[in-house]
């Protein structure tokens, strides 16, 4: 028992900073998807948001979703530890999303009031025993209950924000806005990539016996195999449709192949993994040009990455899994979603008619990062080097 506890008590610690690993995955992959007037303040927000998390999660949202209590299997402060790193993975969703036009400190009031209520409150009815988890909604590892919903609040608060200055033109037209980074966005991903492996693994709950370590191996093979199919069927894809390998769609084919297989990493098989990846890597491109021509602007393509491709890792649960039906799939996701999202926009829209969301014009033409914080990213290099009009 002593060596049980232990074992899974470490394993969770481990699992957890995987995970809090992501945190720089997606402050890299945002940092390289901005134009270079705004990454400190990316950098900035990332590593705030975490910090707001950890505190108010700690405080309000952990006593929200489960109570604090004796857990039999391992230590309760081991099992905070992973869970917060997952309310600050679904506030990176929203970071990303609403870049280069939003406040600073307004963001990180929204960050606050979201991991201390909306996200805890959502999680207790699958995650924490509640009305979700006893009609038998499943969700694995959180493609609806992390993602989606994450991807719900940022829906919220594009639409109140509006897209950047010069995204469309007059006609309504997207206009490429191109980041300032490509490597960042590379490295960031392949972060995202490894720290997947905790998000999923970790969320068998335990690794002591065969039947728990043969579970997390099979998750870990799963994770990197629908992956790796979500990158390699986005790269054709982009090759076939665009006549060019476009970096930031294959880095999110990898990210949705990934989002989906969230859902249930253990039941498929690794051959239905690469299926379940390709399925995500195939979706989103599309679902990026139908929302930006929508009038969305999703810097990262998180609606699509986190929202679209988990709505779709949460459908195709009951396809082998027999302990998940359709109806309660699709009444969890239709549940999480509408809350989050009404929750968000009803925050979004009292911190904007409060104290504004938005930059000003000003501000946002001549970057967030002098405004915000008074120096550029790149000093060296600002002259002269194409900076955005």
């Amino acid at each position: 028992m002593d060596i049980s506890y232990s074992l899974n008590t470490l394993y969770f610690l481990l699992s957890g900073v995987l995970v809090m690993w992501m945190a720089a995955g997606f402050t890299m992959l945002e940092a390289g998807s901005v134009r270079s007037k705004n990454v400190i303040e990316i950098l900035l927000k990332n590593i705030a948001l975490y910090s707001v998390a950890s505190i108010g999660f700690l405080l309000f949202g952990y006593s929200i979703m489960y109570g604090w209590g004796d857990i039999d299997t391992h230590s309760i402060y081991a099992d905070f530890f992973f869970q917060v790193v997952f309310v600050a993975t679904a506030m990176s969703v929203v970071s990303g999303a609403v870049a280069e036009r939003k406040k600073l400190w307004t963001f990180l009031l929204f960050a606050s009031l979201f991991t201390t209520l909306i996200y805890p409150i959502q999680g207790a009815w699958s995650w924490g025993g509640g009305w979700l988890s006893e009609r038998g909604f499943f969700d694995f590892a959180g493609s609806g209950i992390v993602h989606m919903a994450g991807a719900a609040a940022a829906l919220a608060g594009v639409l109140i924000l509006g897209p950047r200055r010069g995204k469309y033109l007059k006609d309504g037209t997207p206009k490429p806005i191109h980041g300032s980074n490509s490597a960042q966005v590379a490295l960031g991903t392949l972060i995202l990539w490894m720290g997947w492996f905790g998000f999923n693994g970790g969320s068998q709950l335990a690794i002591d016996g065969v039947e728990n370590a043969n579970a997390v191996a099979k998750i870990f093979v799963n994770t990197n195999t629908a992956a790796a199919a979500g990158l390699i069927t986005s790269m054709i894809f982009s090759k076939l449709w665009l006549g060019k390998t476009a970096l930031n769609a294959t880095m999110n084919g990898a990210l949705a192949g990934l989002v989906v297989i969230t859902a249930d990493p253990l039941t498929p098989s690794p051959e239905i993994a690469i299926i379940y990846g390709a399925l995500g890597g195939l979706l989103i491109p599309f679902s990026m040009s139908y929302i930006e021509r929508l009038g969305i602007d999703d810097p990262v393509g998180a609606i699509s990455v986190h929202g679209i491709a988990g709505i779709l890792g949460l459908m195709l649960v009951p396809i082998l899994n027999t302990d998940a039906s359709f109806l309660e799939q699709f009444i969890g996701t239709l549940s999480i979603f509408t809350f989050v999202f009404t929750s968000s926009y009803i925050l979004w829209l009292i911190l904007d008619k409060t104290v504004g969301i938005r930059v000003g014009e000003q501000e946002e033409v001549g970057g967030s990062d002098m405004w915000e914080a008074g120096e550029h990213a790149y000093p060296y290099f600002m002259k002269g080097h194409g900076e955005e009009k």
